[in-house]
């Protein structure tokens, strides 16, 4: 292996700072003016309960041979593009059973405005149908042991996209069936509207 002598050394070190001097005074475009830090909440309540032995079903088939689904979701649940049907179903302890109760939320293809939202249950090795809300638009979700009904408010000349405010009320399972817990109501007044 070659030495390098320190007058070569030197040479090089000579070069390179002029180069590092016109790198580091090159125009930046002056002080950038980003905006606030973005900040994150912290969630102190602990996670829900994982769902354990999910079974997964066919949400379609269920709602399907359900007979207390109206004729009208039943006549809507068509693929909206391809072979995506407009559903979402999650799984979760609701209702105290050995086995997770299933959510489904049925939505227009167009829009996606909830028209249909159902709970069932595992009740002699068969989901039954324990709640059911089909006054669009209307929208299930589980929060913790909570079953979280969720709908958006329209007055007149409101736009699909911008609902004067929203209506969540809260159920809770009470050994054979949901009762209310609670009811909030947010009004967005005319700002969605602009």
């Amino acid at each position: 292996m070659r030495r390098i002598s320190p007058t070569t050394c030197a040479f090089f070190a000579a070069a390179l700072v002029p180069l590092v001097l016109v790198t580091g005074c090159a125009e930046s475009g002056g002080v950038r003016v980003e905006g606030t830090a973005a900040t994150s909440a912290v969630n102190t309540s602990p996670p829900p309960p994982r769902a354990t032995g999910v079974r997964k079903i066919d949400p379609v088939a269920l709602l399907r041979e359900d007979p207390k689904v109206g004729a009208e979701i039943k006549s809507d649940l068509k693929p909206c593009g391809g072979d995506e049907y407009p559903v979402d179903t999650s799984y979760g302890n609701l209702t105290g059973g050995s086995v997770p109760d299933v959510v489904i939320n049925v939505s227009s293809c167009g829009d996606g405005v909830g028209l249909g939202s159902y709970v069932y249950r595992m009740e002699n090795g068969r989901y039954t149908d324990v709640f059911g809300d089909e006054q669009p638009p209307v929208y299930l979700d589980i929060d913790k042991s909570d079953l979280e009904l969720t709908r958006q408010v329209y007055s007149p000349g409101d736009s699909v996209c911008c609902p004067s405010g929203e209506d969540v009320i809260t159920y809770h399972w009470s050994g054979d069936r949901f009762t209310e817990t609670s009811r909030t109501h947010s009004d967005y007044g005319n700002k969605a509207n602009g």
